[in-house]
């Protein structure tokens, strides 16, 4: 495992973490959720490591440890992540491993990479876990409903004014982050088609030229990526060859999974191979 720094073209740099094997049978990139820091993802990327791939985990500009100087000094968005931040990990490990094929897990805004930036097409397959079109209407739960609208309609954009960036730690709500990509986050979840909607992106397009295969995977405890909310993620992705597991967490013997779960060490014995076996076969492809 050895840490390293690549520069983005565009400003500030990535910080990211490589398990290299010599007889590695493809690269795994792990796209992050928001506010969520790469050390999360290091149970699984050890697994994978151990399935024999080599596997990158980094953290988006801005957060964990791509980050230096002040957070209000930030300019980037969320759809600056997803178009260079992605851009530039898969470029660098598209050229770091040549001859192997570029594999890629997603998780929530990470999944959204996986279909929106135009890095995908060097992708030779691809696992999207928990991601969805985070239109507050699909929540399920009322009171959670009602959280999240105050969260991202009402709090974050009187904070982000206040402060210059989202105080998300001080809410017990992950990673700090620039204050564009929380109030882009909250001007999508207003939309009826999330950021398909938005008229300053062409996410739709983007989304219909996806043609590599998928492995989409909800849980049925997530309070947010629920099976209307994934539905209304993937409906124009009609070019890809998808395949859809929503699992049951009682059936694998758990007492939860959510939105989170699924990388969390508990997971590992039932649900990990379930990616690691898919990502085999895709690398054999």
């Amino acid at each position: 495992m050895n840490s390293i720094i690549i520069p983005v073209n565009e400003g500030g740099f990535l910080s990211a973490t490589i398990w290299e094997r010599s007889d590695a049978k493809a690269i795994v990139i792990l796209h992050p959720a928001t506010a969520v820091v790469q050390a999360f993802y290091e149970g699984f990327a050890e697994y994978l490591f151990n399935q024999g791939f080599s596997v990158v985990t980094y953290d988006y500009r801005g957060t964990g440890r791509s980050k230096s100087g002040k957070l209000r000094s930030y300019s980037i968005s969320m759809s600056d992540w997803i178009e260079q931040d992605v851009g530039c990990i898969t470029a660098w490990a598209k050229t770091r491993f040549p001859g192997l094929n570029l594999l890629a897990v997603g998780h929530s805004v990470g999944g959204h990479a996986v279909l929106l930036s135009t890095a995908t097409s060097a992708l030779h397959a691809a696992v999207i876990v928990a991601s969805h079109a985070g239109v507050t209407s699909t929540i399920k739960q009322t009171a959670e409903k009602v959280r999240v609208w105050c969260l991202l309609r009402v709090l974050a954009p009187v904070l982000c004014r206040i402060f210059g960036y989202m105080p998300a730690r001080r809410l017990g709500l992950g990673e700090d982050l620039p204050a564009p990509v929380m109030l882009q986050w909250g001007r999508w979840s207003a939309m009826p088609g999330y950021f398909y909607d938005d008229p300053d992106w062409d996410a739709r397009q983007r989304a219909s030229e996806i043609t590599l295969p998928l492995l989409v995977m909800g849980f049925d405890d997530d309070p947010w990526a629920n099976p209307e909310a994934i539905a209304s993620l993937m409906e124009p992705v009609q070019n890809a060859k998808i395949e859809h597991r929503e699992i049951r967490h009682a059936d694998y013997g758990l007492s939860s999974v959510g939105h989170m779960g699924f990388f969390r060490t508990r997971s590992a014995d039932k649900l990990w191979p379930i990616v690691g076996q898919w990502l085999a076969r895709q690398s054999q492809n």
